[in-house]
């Protein structure tokens, strides 16, 4: 299939792009549109107070089902494809360690829920919190998608996130048909992690792997955790700026207020699977080119911000226009989410931009500067609700997300080493590069 040529970019480099994300994007899309309908339902459903009530948990839960999984996933796959023959090692080794994790985060879960209750008594019940904690022992499974990435495999990985996707759609359609209470749709955030474990279960047999030939091996163990805990940190530190925000609009302004605030979250972070699904189909490349060819290597990271910028903007400016639209399906309650959305839409140029730049941060091995870019977002976020939220409600969460992200992404332009990446990513983000290269075709 020709790709169309696009003034201004590399066309072979982005014909790369496209057909290596082309099984992600074109299936994702339309699943992830069914799902946003449910959702929609969801919302008209529920309304405000008892969506706010659903979300509650997964608020809490997060922060800890990101410290249960150790920051494997990422480093796991740059593993694997440095050493293939080590796979069952590998994997074995990370499935336990997440398993293990999972099961270790449910006594802190139970403490921080008592701790949050008593400073403001939330209206969702400590078991809520426990059915969605539990997600994290079913996410140890997830390791098997570090394994198809390393094989720049991404159509499996669509597959069975656009099955677990759809089924999970179906059910929360039937619940919503035969009008179950609550307390159902809670044990559905649980199930949608059971099908995405048994979906990558399935997927890894029929490929020819099988996890009994997995096995522990204590010193990789070791070896793992004392390289990819700053990657564990930065991604506590992700969860933290972007949930801190709904935990706080819960403490202050309470659960309806994160029921209205949820869904133009939900739409936005949905748009969040784009860069990851670029990046995942280009890394091995750019880990090839680093190693072959320099020039090469900087080029491809250049072409990667451009591709990044011009897909964001666009989804951007379209999102900006459509939001009222949009808007318009759910109930009226939820009508400022339109304005939200179109506040937190933008925070994803920087996100794009984020994903691509922390692949060669991951590719230099300067992981804890990942978790130090991490680290200033997550605090910019926390000082920014604090004086916003209380002031200017779910819109200053919304602009605090915003500035954090932007903060986040370029805060590798402060580091002397990084600083060529930040100066590449502002000629990417001004068009710069763009219309230099408009101007040479």
């Amino acid at each position: 299939m020709k790709i169309p040529k696009i003034p201004g970019f590399d066309q072979e480099a982005l014909e790369k792009y496209v057909k290596n994300t082309g099984w992600l994007m074109m299936a994702r899309v339309g699943s992830l549109a069914v799902k946003m309908l449910v959702n929609i339902a969801l919302a008209n459903y529920l309304l405000k107070v008892k969506l706010g009530i659903l979300n509650y948990p997964m608020t809490i839960a997060t922060f800890f089902i990101a410290i249960a999984a150790f920051g494997l996933d990422g480093f796991v796959t740059r593993e694997l494809l440095r050493n293939p023959e080590k796979e069952h090692k590998l994997l074995g080794t990370a499935f336990f360690m997440k398993l293990m994790g999972g099961v270790l985060i449910l006594p802190f879960v139970y403490l921080t829920y008592v701790i949050l209750n008593h400073f403001s008594p939330a209206s969702a019940p400590f078991y809520y919190v426990l059915i969605v904690s539990l997600t994290g022992v079913f996410q140890s499974f997830n390791i098997i998608d570090s394994y198809f990435q390393s094989r720049t495999q991404g159509k499996y990985i669509m597959r069975v996130q656009v099955v677990a996707n759809l089924l999970s759609a179906a059910i929360k359609g039937m619940f919503i048909l035969l009008n179950l209470s609550l307390t159902w749709f809670v044990y559905a955030l649980l199930l949608d992690a059971a099908l995405l474990a048994l979906g990558y279960l399935y997927m890894y047999h029929q490929n020819g792997g099988g996890i009994f030939k997995w096995t522990f091996d204590g010193k990789l163990a070791k070896f793992l955790l004392a390289n990819s805990w700053p990657l564990a940190l930065s991604a506590i530190l992700v969860t933290v700026y972007m949930r801190i925000d709904q935990l706080m609009i819960t403490q202050y302004l309470g659960e309806a207020r994160l029921g209205v605030y949820t869904n133009p979250v939900q739409w936005a972070e949905s748009c969040y699977f784009i860069p990851v699904a670029v990046v995942m189909s280009v890394f091995p490349a750019i880990m090839n080119a680093r190693r072959d060819d320099p020039e090469r290597y900087q080029r491809r990271m250049q072409n990667l911000y451009d591709l990044m910028v011009w897909i964001s903007l666009s989804l951007a400016i379209c999102v900006t226009v459509a939001a009222p639209s949009l808007f318009k399906l759910y109930n009226p309650e939820f009508a400022e989410g339109a304005h939200i959305l179109s506040i937190l839409i933008w925070a994803s140029v920087f996100a794009f931009l984020g994903t691509a730049s922390g692949q060669y941060l991951i590719a230099e091995g300067y992981t804890k500067l990942t978790m130090t870019r991490t680290a200033v977002g997550a605090v910019i976020n926390i000082i920014l609700n604090i004086f916003w939220i209380p002031k200017y409600g779910i819109q200053g969460a919304a602009y605090a997300t915003l500035i954090a992200f932007a903060a986040s992404t370029f805060w590798i332009l402060l580091i002397p080493k990084t600083r060529a990446q930040g100066v590449m990513m502002l000629k990417s983000l001004f068009l710069i590069t763009l219309f230099s290269r408009i101007k040479k075709s």
